[in-house]
């Protein structure tokens, strides 16, 4: 007996094997992601990206462009090239940091948003820039990749199929996936910077002073190249000695460890915390004196709600004075100046919320 497929049995099962096709899609997708989330260094992510990425999804080809004005990426691409680490894809998947692949690209993500085509529907400057003397692939997916409003990178996603990426294609996907490339390419660097300076308090885990003051120099130098905003924020645990001369410096380690971990579950990609010293944090924000305010304010609820015991089982309160200070940097500013205006006027609006009553926000008043 004949089977006959009606017109819409037939429209259905397209749209059932699109629904599983797009479902296995996504799986690699998310198995990738969460690699390049658990990658502990810059080698681990570029063998992610350069050599699972392009056997996982059947691509001929992955290029990652850094930008290397940012300095930590630029350490990271130094020493990556200095290893001589090289992907094992044959069709040279590979780093990259040429100042005219960034233009081409740049060029062709128009509002950062991901570029899907064929190298022939390119402009021919843009062409070369982006492959150079290799053979020309049948079609790529461009994504931008962006770290705190400002482009880290892109990922060049190369196929010999002419029609593997396509314009007008959905880009859902690759824009999702393009977020995580980014943020892990941050996390990764900082973290590979930590661990360069030895800069890790052993306390509360948080980095310490001495990573506080070179990341506030790398933070002011950005702002001031794209006139950008940077805020500070100087916390104190307010009556801490009492806390260790009652209770025991234990009891008080502990304290010091709680509110650091309470502290740095506030913060935001791209913003600093550090154990300044002491009993005292301080926090470098991306962002104007509103968005510092709304951390700041965030932080001092958190720590309010933390529950401390003593050895006896009694609850001890936790709060701290926060001062906040912010700057709209500009291209001839003196960063050095900056830094210590930050710290200092931070500094001193703790001290007046301290004196104000403690448990409390305050921003710094000329």
């Amino acid at each position: 007996m004949s089977t006959t497929h009606t017109p819409q049995s037939v429209r259905l099962r397209a749209l059932v094997d699109t629904v599983q096709r797009n479902e296995r899609t996504l799986r690699r997708f998310q198995d990738v992601e969460l690699q390049l989330i658990r990658a502990q260094d810059f080698q681990s992510l570029c063998h992610v990206l350069l050599d699972y990425l392009p056997r996982e999804f059947g691509l001929d080809r992955v290029t990652l462009w850094l930008n290397d004005t940012l300095p930590l990426l630029h350490e990271m691409a130094v020493r990556h090239a200095a290893g001589g680490r090289a992907a094992s894809s044959p069709k040279t998947s590979r780093l990259q940091t040429s100042r005219e692949i960034g233009d081409a690209a740049a060029s062709l993500c128009a509002r950062g948003r991901p570029w899907l085509g064929t190298p022939v529907s390119m402009r021919d400057e843009a062409a070369d820039a982006l492959f150079g003397d290799d053979e020309r692939p049948g079609s790529v997916a461009l994504l931008p990749l962006a770290a705190n409003g400002q482009p880290s990178g892109y990922l060049c996603l190369a196929s010999d199929n002419p029609s593997r990426f396509a314009s007008g294609m959905a880009t859902d996907m690759l824009e999702r996936f393009a977020v995580i490339v980014a943020a892990s390419l941050d996390n990764v660097a900082h973290r590979e910077q930590l661990e360069r300076l030895g800069a890790t308090d052993a306390l509360t885990g948080l980095p310490n002073r001495r990573y506080f003051d070179e990341r506030l120099r790398e933070e002011t130098t950005r702002a001031s190249r794209y006139r950008l905003p940077v805020g500070c924020l100087f916390i104190d645990i307010d009556s801490f000695k009492p806390i260790n001369d009652v209770h025991g410096h234990a009891v008080g380690d502990r304290a010091l460890a709680m509110v650091g971990a309470c502290l740095r579950k506030q913060t935001r990609i791209g913003d600093t915390i550090a154990r300044y010293g002491g009993e005292e944090f301080a926090v470098l924000l991306q962002g104007d004196l509103k968005d510092s305010l709304v951390v700041a304010e965030r932080m001092r609820n958190a720590v309010a709600q933390l529950e401390l015991y003593d050895d006896g089982g009694a609850r001890i309160a936790l709060t701290v004075s926060i001062g906040v200070s912010a700057h709209s940097v500009q291209h001839d500013a003196d960063l050095d100046k900056l830094g210590r205006t930050l710290v200092d006027e931070a500094d001193r609006a703790m001290y007046k919320a301290k004196s104000d009553g403690r448990n409390r926000v305050v921003t710094f008043a000329a």
